[in-house]
């Protein structure tokens, strides 16, 4: 079952990294759960959808539902996939506003911006701030 919040998203993520004992572990979770992603469709796989400032190619498609923000995304790099992985389970489905008012907090707590690369940690930073664009757009802010 999902996750009711943002915030018990997040704390259900920290509780799992916490049982890793090293990074390499931690990684391999993270390119894991990137195998585990839904199909993407290609149509989608356009310049327009791409986001900008990622050293991967990533692909971003938002879209607000019933004041709720649903997205799908895909990567041509395995660790970038899981770090989608993790942001649609922390912010897709959610609430616009919900969205807008969160913290990602869970970076510091599991530890990723100590262990990403600086082009991996700009990657997240430009993935996480298209998702509050588009929850923005979403909440008409």
């Amino acid at each position: 079952m999902a996750a009711s919040s943002i915030a018990e998203a997040e704390r259900e993520l920290v509780e799992e990294f916490a049982l890793f004992d090293n990074w390499m572990d931690r990684y391999q979770y993270i390119i894991d759960l990137g195998r585990q992603l839904p199909p993407f469709p290609e149509q989608e796989r356009l310049e327009e959808h791409k986001i900008k400032g990622c050293q991967s190619q990533v692909w971003l498609v938002t879209k607000a539902v019933g004041g709720r923000l649903e997205f799908q995304a895909i990567s041509d790099s395995a660790i970038v996939s899981g770090l989608i992985a993790i942001l649609m389970r922390i912010y897709s489905g959610r609430p616009c506003r919900e969205i807008l008012a969160a913290q990602p907090a869970f970076i510091a707590a599991i530890g990723l911006d100590q262990h990403l690369s600086p082009t991996r940690s700009n990657g997240l930073h430009a993935m996480l701030g298209a998702i509050r664009h588009a929850a923005a757009a979403c909440a008409g802010t």
